[in-house]
């Protein structure tokens, strides 16, 4: 598809979005490389983060919930999102001009080139790093090992069926910044909560990756969408299960009470309907992952109520 600039919009891309509608010409590339038009990638990347400062909060209701902190792992999420996104595509160009719903994406079609792509990158990093340095010791060597998993997963879907599990070590890594950045170290509820992240992440990517399995398959890339099957809805919900069981044993731990009980069960609710509307239109499967973002906005909110209750 084509914006009225004649600059190819991503296929994946939702139709108006305000890149396309109000970004100038010469950004559009780059905040595509950044999926700014795809804003659900740098939520969903953040929400651990707010499980944790939530986790944290009721932990020790004195201290209160720092609102403060959220904001800044927000600013951090868009950046260090869109450094790790403008990284993929640099080194998935190849993949990318194979597979229906990403030819389009700026490098493969010709909008940037390799190395202006990675110029991007370093800046969007250099400003992430501004972000972290703002916290304590801890939570700034927690956030400079996070990097270790940004620059593996690309490569992941090349070598092993699990570039899902991979995913979800680097996405979920805000639960355990999120709650350092308030204590100064780590404990059993936010591992627990981290656990519980990575069996969602792993879910929700399955069923986002079932949108590419057919090109996928063509060109031998990996995923536990292709490996699940038939029988993916039935692995995914035992994931999704595993996950809601982690939380709650993290929000136990820590005396949480009846609002995060309620954010479990809505967080719960949610995933039963992704998977049981779920069908085999890549449409579909789209509009399952997007709902996600709603989960995890759920789950924040419930857990801020529970420090105020």
């Amino acid at each position: 598809m084509q914006t009225p600039s004649g600059v190819g919009t991503v296929a994946d891309a939702q139709r108006g979005n305000w890149v396309d509608r109000y970004a100038p010409a010469w950004l559009k590339p780059y905040a595509r490389l950044a999926r700014w038009d795809r804003p659900i990638g740098f939520w969903l990347l953040f929400w651990p983060c707010g499980f944790a400062l939530g986790l944290a909060a009721i932990t020790e209701p004195a201290r209160g919930f720092d609102w403060r902190s959220l904001a800044l792992m927000l600013v951090g999420s868009v950046l260090m999102r869109g450094a790790g996104c403008t990284f993929n595509d640099i080194v998935d160009r190849d993949i990318d001009d194979k597979v229906a719903r990403t030819r389009l994406r700026p490098i493969p079609s010709g909008q940037v080139t390799a190395r202006r792509a990675a110029v991007f990158m370093v800046l969007q990093a250099l400003l992430g790093l501004v972000v972290l340095l703002q916290f304590n010791r801890t939570t700034v060597l927690l956030g400079v090992a996070s990097l270790v998993l940004v620059a593996i997963y690309p490569f992941m879907k090349r070598i092993t069926w699990w570039p899902q599990l991979f995913l979800g070590l680097a996405f979920s890594w805000g639960a355990l910044v999120g709650w350092s950045s308030q204590t100064g170290s780590l404990a059993l509820p936010p591992l627990l909560l981290y656990l519980g992240a990575i069996l969602w992440v792993i879910g929700y990517d399955t069923i986002y990756a079932l949108q590419d399995i057919e090109d996928d398959a063509l060109i031998g890339v990996k995923s536990t969408a292709r490996l699940f099957g038939p029988r993916a809805r039935e692995i995914v919900a035992a994931f999704y299960a595993a996950a809601i069981v982690l939380w709650g044993a993290a929000i136990w731990l820590v005396g949480g009470s009846w609002p995060s009980a309620v954010g479990l069960a809505c967080a719960a609710a949610i995933m039963a309907w992704q998977l049981l509307t779920l069908d085999a239109n890549p449409e579909n499967a789209r509009a399952r992952f997007y709902s996600n973002g709603w989960l995890g906005l759920v789950l924040t909110l419930t857990l801020i109520a529970d420090w105020r209750w």
